[in-house]
């Protein structure tokens, strides 16, 4: 998702930064999340209950308030330019669509009705940042008599914060770096989530979305294209020992790994 940004001082361009920073941690989280709920309607049906609440509680914790945030602190300013006024009016029904798609999530009716809001909703919301990284944040940033970051001073929804309570602990796990001896869930019966095909920025931000959606004393088996230990040394150092690991496979195409949550 990073672009260049050519902005109108240093101030604004690091504003556009740090926005973009925190629209690849919220799209990598949803989509982690989304590929457990994807996985569990596919492979244990009765878990999805839990999977879809934890996605809900997501966009209205995150997701919701940082488009509200755009369009308290963004979206008038950018509606008073003559280039970006329809933008801008495609960008607020866009806002709505991705309300609505969290509502119907809320209340599907079935495991593959929850799946299908839920992709839905990931790949709006990957589209929707897309726009804002390429179209709107360049124009705001290199516009002379507008401070882009005057516009985003103590908006915490737009440029990212760091989440302390206890319910969110999982999103940034901890991990053993070794091995499992737990006696985790069997390999065949937890969900997999496959990140060699996901955008290398994105991809730490995925790990973290999915082991969220992961319970106490259940697993997830993470693929990897490499050896993932500067993935397992944050999350180590983020909350030792929240999440066990053991090595499925070594490579060489890929490395498999079991992420038990302690």
């Amino acid at each position: 998702m990073s672009t260049l940004t050519i902005a109108s001082d240093p101030q604004d361009a690091a504003a556009a930064e740090a926005v973009e920073a925190h629209h690849t941690q919220l799209a990598g989280d949803l989509a982690g999340r989304v590929a457990i709920l994807i996985e569990a309607a596919d492979r244990e049906p009765a878990a999805v209950d839990r999977v879809r609440t934890d996605l809900v509680s997501f966009c209205d914790r995150d997701l919701l308030p940082h488009a509200a945030a755009e369009e308290k602190a963004l979206y008038p300013v950018a509606h008073d330019l003559p280039a970006a006024r329809l933008l801008i009016d495609g960008m607020l029904a866009e806002h709505r669509r991705l309300a609505a798609l969290v509502d119907a999530l809320r209340t599907a009716a079935s495991p593959v009705r929850a799946a299908a809001d839920g992709r839905a909703l990931q790949v709006l919301f990957e589209e929707h940042l897309e726009k804002e990284n390429t179209l709107v944040l360049p124009l705001l940033a290199g516009a002379p008599d507008i401070s882009l970051s005057g516009l985003l001073a103590g908006m915490h929804e737009l440029l990212g914060h760091e989440h302390g309570t206890a319910g969110e602990a999982a999103t940034t796990g901890g991990g053993c770096g070794g091995a499992c001896g737990c006696g985790g869930s069997n390999e065949t019966e937890v969900p997999e989530l496959d990140v060699r095909e996901v955008p290398h920025s994105l991809r730490h931000a995925t790990v973290f979305g999915a082991i969220a959606a992961v319970p106490s004393g259940q697993s997830m088996v993470l693929v990897a294209p490499h050896d993932p230990l500067p993935l397992l040394g944050q999350i180590e150092d983020r909350h030792p020992g929240a999440f066990a690991v053991e090595y499925l496979q070594r490579g060489p195409e890929a490395w498999r790994l079991l992420l038990t949550h302690r």
